[in-house]
């Protein structure tokens, strides 16, 4: 499947002497960055064994809960992380006990009907048969890979987001989180063979690219296409302030999840794309580099998304692996990728000695639904932990 013949805007960098010089982002920065978020796994691990952190913190505390949201692999990701990055046993004791979670929820189908099953099994699951080789890993992941693609529309050529199928007022809706969850088919095409999941993948991130993305290179949240005709319907959000607006995080998503598809496809439209959703995001940035939860604002009150940004880091680092270093701005994004990493560091980060349990302040889970206003956010904490990783080595990605 092509991309639609339409022309995406290309923004040129508004202020680029903002990211004309490089932040002091260097080994011993990122150690201490790193060190910072080992300390405030240390404090949790205890607590998050047999339980998981919720999706957002209440009061900067995220509370424990079983193995049923779309978010509980985050933390079982950072955990692989810090076992891969120090070596320590202990990280990876906890993490082989949420592979078997895992295993159980998708053998027992528990809270599985939707798409998410990408960021819940490349992150858990994935990243234990990569790092350790870990049989039981592998089957479940696999088995999320085949449950992943039962919500493919064939006409439509999207995999539906959420909700069952045969709802109507459900039916045909693809968002942009999606591309993070296609990695996982992709996997499950390189230790099968069998073409059905990059197919799929493939046809996917194309619809998210004619469909989703407009044409000032902002995104929609969501996109609705009839299944059975395969005709795109309307694009509307779901978290972002407006249908009309721009959700911070969905642009990180657009960020990340594009470049992470090139990776597998080395469709050189996608980087072309992802060069302009990142013009788009970067010129809407307020002068701490954190983006608001829409970018719809850029000063004022409003709260800002700090797991956006984080996101939003990891896309860049992504999207540089596949550069060629006389990319005319390509000191640009290293410079704004290290200058949000700063900023997140020295502005956003929680304590050491508090109460708080997470990594990252002032995010926003969902805005309209007042849920995880100005709190950290799961998520967020993952991506950060990941960028510093990325900043300081040769990371064999998870996705």
């Amino acid at each position: 499947m092509k991309t639609t013949e339409r022309s995406i805007k290309y923004e040129e960098i508004k202020k680029p002497e903002r990211f004309a010089h490089t932040p002091p982002v260097d080994k011993r920065f990122i150690d201490k960055a790193i060190h910072h978020i080992l300390k405030k796994i240390d404090q949790s691990l205890d607590e998050f064994t047999d339980f998981f952190p919720d999706s957002s913190s209440i009061n900067q505390v995220y509370q424990p809960i079983e193995n049923n949201e779309w978010t509980t692999s985050f933390w079982t990701g950072m955990l692989w992380l810090a076992y891969e990055w120090t070596g320590d046993k202990k990280y990876r004791k906890v993490a082989e006990k949420h592979v078997e979670s895992f295993k159980e929820r998708i053998d027992k189908q528990i809270e599985v009907n939707h798409h998410d099953l990408g960021f819940l099994y490349s992150l858990s699951c994935v990243s234990a048969y990569k790092l350790t080789g870990n049989e039981i890993a592998k089957e479940a992941a696999l088995k999320a890979a085949d449950l992943l693609i039962t919500r493919y529309y064939d006409k439509a050529g999207i995999i539906q987001a959420w909700g069952d199928l045969e709802d109507p007022a459900q039916r045909g809706r693809m968002i942009i989180d999606c591309n993070m969850n296609l990695p996982l088919l992709y996997w499950a095409y390189e230790v099968t063979g069998k073409s059905v999941y990059r197919e799929i993948a493939s046809s996917h991130v194309q619809q998210a690219a004619n469909y989703i993305v407009r044409e000032d290179a902002s995104t929609y949240h969501t996109f609705f296409m009839d299944p059975v005709s395969g005709a795109p319907l309307k694009g509307n959000t779901h978290q972002g302030f407006s249908d009309d607006s721009c959700w911070a995080r969905g642009q990180a998503w657009g960020i990340y999840g594009f470049p992470l598809s090139y990776r597998y496809t080395k469709d050189t439209e996608l980087i072309s794309l992802t060069k302009k959703l990142t013009h788009y995001y970067l010129n809407r940035l307020p002068e701490d580099h954190i983006c608001y939860w829409d970018l719809l604002f850029t000063e004022g009150e409003e709260e800002r998304d700090s797991s956006a940004a984080a996101i939003a880091v990891c896309g860049l680092l992504e999207m540089l692996k596949y550069l060629p270093f006389t990319d005319p701005q390509r000191r640009t994004y290293e410079n704004a990728a290290t200058a949000m990493i700063q900023s997140l560091y020295e502005n956003y980060k929680t304590e050491v000695d508090s109460e708080a349990n997470g990594i990252l302040l002032h995010a926003v889970y969902y805005k309209g639904g007042g849920r995880g206003v100005d709190e950290s956010c799961i998520w967020g904490d993952y991506y950060y932990f990941e960028a510093l990783i990325r900043m300081a080595k040769d990371w064999e990605c998870y996705w």
